[in-house]
C-alpha cells in the first residue's frame, strides 16, 4: 500500500556523560569524555513506497553515545542513522515550521543533530583543583515533531475518470505493472512508469467533486503539481467527452488553479471500440477546446509510437 503522508517524531542520540572517577588512592582524576549521539541524516530514494517502512512507527531514534570510562577512556560515538524517503518527499517540522524537501535522486542531508558527549573530570583538571568532582553531562540530541508527505516527481501525469485506459496506456509504454480492470478506481493509488529517463505518472480516476475529497479525492491530485506535462485521457465511450474534461478541469482549479496552467494534450482514448465515423465526431466536439487532440488505442501502434514521441519531447 502506497503511504504518502504520515506524522512521526525523529529524536538523534544524547551525548555520553563524562565520568567522574580517580586513580588508586586519589593521585588524580582519570573519568574519560562521553561519546557523541548519532545524527539523522535523509537520503533520498526512488522507492515511491519507502514511507510504508516508517508508518508504523510513532517515533524514530538514533543511538545515544556511550558513556565516559576510567582511565582515561572515552565513550563511543554512536552510529549516524540514515533514513531513505521517497523522491518527491516534503518534510515539515511543526514547531519550527522549518520544511525540507527531497528532490535529486543523490540528496543526502543532515537533519537532526546528535547531542555532543560531556567532558569527563579528566578535562578539569588543574593546578588549583587537582581532584575535580564533577563531570559534564552529555548533550541532548536534537528532536523534531514532522509532518512528511510525499508528492510524486514525474515529468508527465495521466488524468481523467475512472476507467478511461490510463493504466492500459502507462503500462504499453513502459514496464509499468499496474492493476487493470474494466470497472471504476481498479487504480488505487498512482503508479509510475519510465520511457527512455522520462516519468510518467497515471493518477488513479478522478471524479466530480475529487478537490473536495469524493472518491479518491484531494489524497492524489497532490501528485501532478509537479508535472511539466499533463495528458488527459477521455474515452471514446463518454457519451459528453466536452462536459467530462470540464468537469475535470474544474477539480484542477479548485484544488490548485496554477494546474490549469500545465501544458496539456487530450488523449481520445479506447478508439478500437468505436467506428471511425464516432471517432471523428468525438474530435470535432473536442476541437473546440483548442487543445492539441491525440487519438490513441492500445491496439494501434502508430498511434502509441505518436504518445511516447510527445512525451520524449516534453520539457524536464
Amino acid at each position: 500500500m502506497l503511504i504518502t503522508e504520515i506524522n512521526i517524531k525523529f529524536k538523534a542520540g544524547n551525548g555520553g556523560n563524562g565520568k567522574v572517577s580517580f586513580y588508586k588512592a586519589r593521585r588524580g582524576p582519570d573519568g574519560g569524555n562521553g561519546g557523541k549521539g548519532g545524527s539523522i541524516f535523509i537520503t533520498a530514494t526512488s522507492d515511491i513506497y519507502a514511507l510504508s517502512n516508517l508508518s508504523k512507527s510513532a517515533k524514530i531514534e538514533a543511538e545515544n553515545g556511550q558513556h565516559g570510562m576510567l582511565n582515561k577512556k572515552d565513550g563511543k560515538f554512536a552510529e549516524d542513522l540514515e533514513v531513505k524517503l521517497p523522491i518527491g518527499t516534503i518534510i515539515t517540522d511543526k514547531n519550527s515550521l522549518e520544511v525540507f524537501e527531497v528532490i535529486g535522486k543523490d540528496d543526502r542531508f543532515l537533519l537532526c543533530q546528535a547531542g555532543l558527549g560531556g567532558k569527563g573530570n579528566w578535562e578539569y583538571r588543574s593546578s588549583l583543583n587537582t581532584t575535580p568532582l564533577y563531570a559534564q553531562k552529555g548533550f541532548k540530541g536534537q528532536e523534531r515533531d514532522l509532518y512528511i508527505n510525499l508528492k510524486l516527481i514525474a515529468d508527465c501525469g495521466l488524468i481523467g475518470f475512472p476507467n478511461a485506459g490510463k493504466s492500459s496506456l502507462l503500462k504499453e509504454i513502459t514496464r509499468a505493472k499496474p492493476k487493470i480492470g474494466h470497472y471504476p478506481f481498479t487504480t488505487l493509488e498512482p503508479n509510475l512508469g519510465e520511457l527512455e529517463g522520462k516519468i510518467i505518472a497515471d493518477i488513479p480516476g478522478l471524479i466530480e467533486g475529487a478537490s473536495k475529497g469524493k472518491g479518491l479525492g484531494i489524497k492524489f491530485l497532490k501528485h501532478i503539481e509537479r508535472v511539466s506535462l499533463l495528458f488527459h485521457c477521455l474515452s471514446c465511450e463518454l457519451e459528453e467527452p466536452e462536459k467530462s474534461y470540464q468537469q475535470i478541469r474544474n477539480e484542477l482549479k479548485s484544488y490548485n488553479p496554477k494546474l490549469l496552467k500545465i501544458p496539456e494534450i487530450i488523449l481520445l482514448t479506447k478508439t478500437d471500440l468505436k467506428s471511425e465515423k464516432e471517432v471523428k465526431l468525438s474530435l470535432k466536439v473536442l476541437k473546440k477546446l483548442k487543445k492539441q487532440i491525440l487519438p490513441i488505442s492500445i491496439h494501434d501502434l502508430d498511434s502509441l509510437e505518436k504518445l511516447k514521441t510527445l512525451i520524449l519531447k516534453s520539457s524536464a
